[in-house]
């Protein structure tokens, strides 16, 4: 029964996390969050009006 309960916890809490970094990943905006942010060409730091 204890078990149960401390598997059930282990599994909503590390959704809850999940949840909550993809939620404050979003937050950022598609380039600020991306992990190639530094290495990336796309122009995302390029103002649309200069592009």
């Amino acid at each position: 029964m204890i078990a149960s309960i401390v598997i059930g916890v282990a599994i909503f809490g590390y959704a809850a996390w999940a949840l909550i970094k993809f939620i404050n990943k979003s937050k950022k905006g598609k380039c600020a969050a991306c992990e190639l942010k530094n290495s990336c060409s796309s122009g995302c730091s390029i103002p649309p009006q200069l592009k």
